[in-house]
């Protein structure tokens, strides 16, 4: 069979195409050695000490070793993680700014405040860097077996039971909401300023639940609050006898706090590609899982694809969510 040549103008734009290629490869390939060439920025939306923070440091102490440049934690708190995202949707595009925050500044803030960002348009998401369960955990005084026992007492007794939680639209807050639109019950929510005193309240009796994001874990082994279920996907690997919620006939109660990564949009994808499998990298190591497992949390990660379609499915879920309990900070 005859094949048909080419013409010489033809073969010369081929070249010149195959060329350009190798051209713009080359230059990816130079730009992805020589980054970074400073300092690296990741900047956090919360305190000091906090899981958003801790995660940020782990990850930033490993980075500093793969990147060959140092990597620095920077903590502007402020509106639930809006005043951090705020400024990293401002920075240079060049591969030295970050942002690591819980999802939900992505998934539930711009239902919660009047703001002028737009995480999801604004930012590009690069993976995740862990995960937090959260648990159903009952005062001290509480008699109740289990969840089963429990949501059948509160439906029997509307609004005499309370919950307290880290704050209004905190993921905790959002977990005793959720709960509440699948069993049915009625609850009255007592917001705080944090996780610690929304759990103090409840081992001092004064609150009658709180979905705690594993900052209870020493108290439950003490005795001195009760765990009743996990409000996970699956069951925890800190209490592998607790059963989840959906094990317990209360399905589509599950909602975990996710951490993640996101950089400016424009940032280059050959650096946010390889920032991904740096992170992948500090994820596998043992001293990661040590460190989480401290916070009560675990080094899951997700890769870009698995993340994007978390942060989708979770503002779907927390939009609606929020909307129909009329849920509003500003």
């Amino acid at each position: 069979m005859l094949t048909r040549q080419p013409s010489p103008i033809r073969r010369r734009l081929i070249q010149s195409a195959a060329l350009a290629l190798c051209v713009l490869d080359a230059i990816g390939t130079a730009h992805a050695q020589a980054w970074p060439t400073k300092p690296v920025k990741i900047v956090v939306g919360f305190a000091p000490g906090g899981t958003t923070d801790v995660m940020a440091r782990v990850m930033a102490q490993s980075l500093t070793e793969a990147l060959g440049q140092p990597v620095v934690v920077d903590n502007k708190p402020g509106a639930s993680g809006n005043v951090a995202a705020a400024e990293v949707i401002r920075a240079p595009a060049d591969g030295h700014t970050f942002l690591i925050a819980p999802t939900s500044f992505e998934t539930a803030n711009p239902f919660l405040f009047k703001q002028s960002i737009a995480p999801a348009k604004d930012l590009t998401p690069i993976a995740g860097v862990g995960r937090s369960q959260m648990y159903l955990v009952v005062k001290p005084q509480s008699t109740f077996k289990d969840a089963r026992e429990f949501v059948a007492y509160a439906r029997a007794n509307p609004g005499k039971l309370s919950y307290s939680s880290a704050g209004p639209g905190t993921p905790p807050h959002l977990a005793g909401e959720l709960f509440k639109k699948v069993t049915g019950v009625f609850a009255t929510h007592i917001p705080y300023r944090g996780a610690a005193p929304a759990l103090q309240d409840v081992m001092a009796n004064q609150a009658d639940y709180v979905f705690d994001p594993g900052i209870a874990f020493p108290h439950v082994r003490a005795g001195k609050v009760r765990m009743l279920a996990v409000a996970g996907a699956k069951r925890s690997s800190f209490f592998p006898d607790v059963p989840t919620l959906a094990e317990l006939g209360f399905k589509g109660a599950e909602l975990d706090i996710w951490f993640g990564m996101w950089a400016p949009n424009g940032t280059p994808a050959d650096v946010t590609a390889r920032m991904a499998r740096e992170i992948a990298k500090v994820l596998a190591l043992p001293s990661t899982k040590n460190r989480y497992e401290s916070l009560g949390a675990e080094p899951v990660g997700l890769d870009n694809a698995e993340f994007r379609t978390l942060l989708t499915e979770e503002t779907k879920l927390l939009s609606g969510l929020i909307q129909e309990a009329k849920i509003n900070i500003d």
